[in-house]
């Protein structure tokens, strides 16, 4: 049994330390929170595990493997260092840090140890996401030739960071898992306008971002994120030459929906409907089990520290291209 420790038990870390505690192959051994409140909950719910305020006091713990990460940003790599430096494999939720030169610096530390280091880009172990994978590897839309993602929703707006890290690197991860390579070229533009004037203009981070990504054989990523939009839209589409694939993840029945050509012309109001099977556990539980899988067998998960760093790869140069008024930036 693997013995952890949940770093945060806020907005997202009550549904690790759920999901990590059911797990058959770990235990939830500490919950590391400074708010006497969230500890008292977690006590309530799970008197099985500990709680404390500072994380040396989880750490000192010769039990403990593992710490799982849910913190604000900001906080990830100093928190992950210490982790690291005490022999402990880590899982940090997304984004895995606020630069690409920390993530980076985690990822050479981690490997040089010998430590499973994990992202927590839940996206990427959704099985519909899985299976558009597959089918793009199939062939099953002949040649790709865009990708529309809109992420959209009415809140919550953050001040620690812009909704390029919130959200956007949801979709930034999907479409690493399904090209499997980097952007060519970013360009973006967003705007802030839930700060106030007293907000000076390089502390602001933008509610709404518009960003266009350009990859290999001409493919271009189209992503329009915001907070501020009213109800929660999750579209997704990929187009391509034979066919065109419709992901929605509100849409609980049928999440993935295939539209055929009748031929590589056709209009494409003349389309056949196919809507594949869809079979899977739930993305968090599959992406908990993971982690757990990589630390007992040493295998490298798919959303390891060197995907993490190449997704706040691309975040980074939206964000520059945003501050240069939409120029285009190469990402090498």
């Amino acid at each position: 049994m693997i013995q952890l420790a949940v770093i945060g038990a806020g907005l997202w870390g009550p549904n690790l330390i759920r999901s990590f505690h059911r797990s058959a192959h770990a235990r939830v051994r500490w919950v590391i929170d400074c708010d006497p409140r969230a500890q008292a909950r977690v006590v309530e719910r799970y008197p099985d595990i500990k709680t404390c305020a500072h994380l040396n006091t989880a750490l000192a713990d010769p039990a403990l493997q593992a710490v799982a990460i849910a913190t604000p940003t900001a906080t990830h790599y100093a928190i992950a260092l210490e982790a690291l430096a005490a022999g402990k494999h880590v899982f940090i939720e997304k984004p895995m840090t606020a630069s690409y030169a920390e993530a980076e610096d985690l990822r050479a530390r981690a490997d040089s140890a010998g430590l499973s280091l994990m992202v927590g880009h839940v996206f990427v172990h959704n099985p519909a996401v899985e299976l558009v994978r597959r089918l793009l590897s199939e062939g099953a839309l002949g040649r790709l030739n865009y990708i529309s993602m809109i992420r959209t929703n009415q809140g919550p707006v953050r001040r620690d960071v812009s909704a390029t890290w919130d959200l956007a690197s949801h979709d930034i991860s999907m479409v690493l898992r399904w090209l499997d390579t980097d952007p060519l070229s970013v360009s973006a533009v967003g705007g802030a306008w839930t700060q106030g004037p007293q907000v000076s203009p390089t502390e602001r981070r933008a509610d709404a971002v518009f960003a266009t990504l350009t990859y290999p054989d001409d493919v271009l990523v189209n992503l329009h994120v915001s907070w501020l939009n009213p109800g929660k839209v999750r579209e997704v589409t990929l187009v391509g030459e034979r066919a065109l694939i419709s992901f929605d993840d509100t849409r609980s029945a049928d999440p993935v929906r295939v539209y055929r050509k009748s031929a590589p012309d056709a209009c494409t109001r003349d389309l056949d409907l196919h809507v594949p099977d869809l079979v899977g556990d739930e993305p968090l539980r599959t992406q908990c089990e993971r982690f757990i899988d990589a630390i007992q067998r040493g295998r490298s998960p798919i959303s390891d520290g060197a995907f993490g760093a190449r997704v706040v790869r691309v975040i980074e140069a939206i964000e520059a291209s945003i501050e240069l008024r939409g120029q285009a930036l190469q990402i090498h």
